[in-house]
């Protein structure tokens, strides 16, 4: 339900009583004019913001459910926020230590998301660039992965990988991390599970919600610098 063109029944019916008497009174000499109804939301602009960015998004390839932001810590919630960096505008900055990705817009300012890391998302530092980029990707877990979870064998390379979808672990959008040509199988992903924002998994790189992600891909470049740290 759109919330801010719910009405509760007896709103309905006062907003109509009082247009009706407009409407009559419109050729006489004096219009009585209705008082003013003044609608209540149960939910503060700030979260009603929050609730309109992170919506279903119906008209992706794959439909993408609301996120229960009850579920979610506000402070991983994606916002513009003030952060000094020397890097360039464009930069991509992962903070595995607090679990923030900042985007550089310049003058102090950042576009922060909060994230979830996997085992891989610790295990790699550094400067690279993102090498390519993709809307709902294939997903192919390494071999050493299929080592430890044998059931993911369906989904290995010489099987042609997971196909793309809500439940695929890559989610709606992939930057691809690579130094100079070597890819580094480092990623930016989405993820269907919104409730590991901020939070250490058992497997991944990092991962954003879905909605995060296709946000963070429509405004990062290919080749754009990326400092994990």
């Amino acid at each position: 339900m759109n919330i801010k063109n719910h009405f509760t029944k007896r709103e309905f019916l006062l907003g109509a009583a009082g247009l009706s008497s407009m409407t009559l009174s419109g050729c006489a000499t004096r219009t009585m004019l209705p008082e003013p109804i003044v609608l209540k939301s149960k939910i503060e602009p700030t979260e009603l913001f929050y609730v309109n960015q992170y919506g279903p998004l119906y008209e992706e390839k794959f439909p993408i459910p609301a996120v229960d932001l009850k579920k979610v810590d506000k402070q991983f919630y994606r916002q513009k926020v003030d952060y000094f960096s020397e890097e360039e505008i464009g930069t991509v900055i992962v903070d595995t230590q607090n679990f923030y990705l900042y985007l550089i817009e310049g003058n102090g300012r950042a576009m922060r998301y909060g994230v979830g890391l996997g085992r891989a998302g610790f295990e790699w530092s550094g400067r690279a660039r993102i090498g390519w980029k993709q809307e709902w990707p294939k997903w192919t877990p390494p071999a050493e992965m299929i080592v430890r979870q044998p059931e993911l064998e369906p989904y290995s390379a010489a099987n042609g990988g997971m196909p793309p979808g809500i439940a695929n672990p890559l989610g709606a959008r992939a930057l691809y991390i690579f130094q100079g040509k070597v890819d580094t199988l480092y990623r930016l992903h989405g993820s269907p599970e919104y409730w590991s924002i901020g939070k250490a998994v058992s497997s991944g790189c990092v991962r954003l919600m879905n909605q995060d992600i296709i946000d963070l891909y429509g405004r990062v470049r290919t080749h754009s610098t990326i400092l994990v740290i």
